[in-house]
Order: structure tokens, then sequence, then C-alpha cells
């Protein structure tokens, strides 16, 4: 276990102790008046094309490509 005082001279020496990390989390009062909200993205996910769309997509702009050299 890490002591208070290697604590308050490196605050990061309180990372290797999770139980304490949980108390002092729990404990916090800061951390209690923090507002919760639960945001969602706005956008809606791109959905992958699979690899068949992508060879089909692929054909019909040689395809264009082809025809305008012309």
């Amino acid at each position: 276990m890490i002591d208070t005082a290697q604590s308050a001279a490196n605050p990061f020496a309180m990372l290797l102790d999770l139980e304490r990390v949980v108390r002092e989390v729990e404990c916090s009062e800061r951390l209690n008046r923090l507002r919760r909200r639960v945001f969602r993205p706005l956008d809606k996910p791109v959905i992958a094309k699979t690899h068949d769309d992508a060879f089909d997509f692929d054909h019909q702009i040689e395809a264009a490509n082809d025809d305008s050299a012309y």
C-alpha cells in the first residue's frame, strides 16, 4: 500500500493502489456534484460496404470512364 506522504509528493503513485482510487472516487464531493448526462451522437453511423458492393461500384466507375474516353 502507498503511504500518504508518497502520494502527496507524487499524485500518480495513488493509481497503483486501485482500492484507494475506488474509495477516493466514491467519497469525492466534487465528483458527486457533477451533473450526469448521457450524450448521444446526432449522426447515424456509417454502414460499411461489403466487398461485393465495392466491387460493383468499381466496375460502374470503370465503365463510366471507358464510355467517356471515346
